[in-house]
């Protein structure tokens, strides 16, 4: 058994699944790309080296990647070390390719399913325990290429030393950042990632009738908390509404049910009639925001109302802000508080449900959806104490913050490199 991954097979050749198998390529590694046809395959290896935006860094290197057809080519992954499987969203589809998986691999390779929210119990449920020991998932984030965060989650029977493998490569070779994550809903980034953009969807009717536009609440949910420049809703838009309307569907279903999501996992009425109305973001032309083209040939960038149901331009907001409106005694505030402060205390509670430190939690949001800090570093910016002040008054302490006050200590991180665990003492932070 080789205790190195130096051949990868990616089974779906969609944008994530050529993704993943560009980076491989790029290092290297021979790869082997599989869709349910060859014009699937093809599309994905041609990305590879498209003119606009190629998933390779070095051109050159397509020549380590072989395509070919689930029909015809599938028992070619028993030669590859890694097998990736990349495919539809689907529990059923995802099955299917996995019971020929395990068909066909060679001892000792290891299994992925590149999954952004199907727990892997379900993947798996019934499969031999040969597939077990080696099977986990892997959770890329889209752009491949860009982005840095790769969470990976062991199955209960997976052994150490295959996901260990993996994760050296994955880190070492692939150069990305791996976060340790558990097999729950939604995994670490996408369960408080989506919680802030259902949240902040859910709290957008008040904000609007307090004054606080489409526009102010993108400026507050950018800079001023260390979050990307699109906001809330330039981000959704970003993402589609479609993809929101589904993950709430998802979250619906497999969220545990005491958890303070489901409350927010149907989409609002305003924006639940641009769901129906196929008003999805930027890939239907326009969602929250669009861009239009004026005789002239200037760009104009508009907002759909959501308070009155119609198109105006957007005004540009200059938010002189920092993270510290989340505890300002104003509409600002109020508003900050209730998407970006819940959101942290939301991170707060989940520990050791979605992961067994703060660490992870905090890097899979800085690495996965390019927040500046972490929610647990956030919170040290804020004042832990200030925090829990606000908390008591508002009726309960989430589960670290309530570790942090009875350990006697002031902040989740020190000066020297180390982490409160959940016991309530410190430990050195590993790279």
């Amino acid at each position: 058994m080789n205790d190195k991954i130096n051949s990868v097979a990616v089974l779906g050749a969609g944008t994530m699944g050529a993704g993943i198998a560009a980076l491989a390529a790029d290092q290297g590694c021979k790869v082997l790309l599989l869709d349910i046809n060859d014009e699937a395959a093809s599309k994905g290896k041609n990305a590879m080296t498209a003119d606009r935006n190629p998933l390779l860094k070095d051109l050159s290197k397509i020549e380590n990647v072989k395509i070919g057809n689930f029909n015809d080519n599938f028992s070619d992954i028993n030669q590859y070390d890694w097998i990736c499987e990349v495919v539809v969203e689907r529990l059923d589809i995802k099955r299917q390719i996995f019971e020929n998986i395990e068909k066909y691999r060679k001892d000792g390779s290891v299994v992925s399913s590149n999954t952004s929210g199907i727990p892997l119990r379900d993947i798996t449920e019934n499969m031999s325990d040969r597939l077990l020991k080696d099977v986990c998932i892997t959770h890329f984030f889209n752009p491949v290429k860009i982005m840095k965060l790769c969470e990976v989650i062991p199955g209960e029977k997976t052994l150490e030393v295959n996901l260990n493998k993996l994760k050296v490569f994955i880190s070492d070779i692939l150069g990305k950042g791996v976060v340790n994550a558990k097999d729950t809903v939604n995994f670490i980034g996408n369960r408080i990632g989506c919680y802030w953009m259902l949240k902040g969807l859910h709290e957008g009717k008040n904000a609007r009738e307090e004054g606080i536009s489409q526009e102010i609440s993108d400026a507050l949910m950018s800079r001023p908390m260390g979050l990307p420049p699109t906001g809330l809703y330039g981000l959704i838009d970003l993402i589609g509404l479609d993809v929101m309307y589904s993950v709430g569907k998802n979250l619906s279903i497999n969220l545990p049910k005491d958890d303070d999501g489901l409350k927010y996992v149907n989409l609002p009425d305003e924006e639940q009639k641009l769901y129906d109305n196929g008003q999805l973001g930027r890939k239907t032309g326009g969602g929250f925001y669009r861009i239009q083209k004026l005789d002239n040939g200037d760009k104009l960038k508009e907002v759909y109302d959501l308070g009155s149901g119609d198109w105006r331009e957007a005004r540009k907001i200059d938010m002189e802000k920092d993270l510290n409106v989340i505890l300002e005694d104003s509409n600002y505030g109020l508003y900050s508080w209730k998407v970006m402060g819940s959101t942290l205390m939301y991170a707060a509670d989940l520990i050791p449900e979605i992961a067994d430190d703060i660490v992870n939690v905090d890097r899979a949001m800085k690495w996965g959806f390019a927040w500046a800090k972490g929610p647990f570093e956030m919170i040290d910016e804020l004042g832990p104490f200030k925090c829990i002040e606000k908390c008591k008054k508002l009726g309960s302490v989430p589960k670290m913050l309530q570790i942090l006050e009875g350990s006697g200590e002031k902040s989740f991180y020190t000066d020297d490199g180390k982490f409160m665990d959940i016991s309530g003492t410190y430990k050195k932070i590993s790279d």
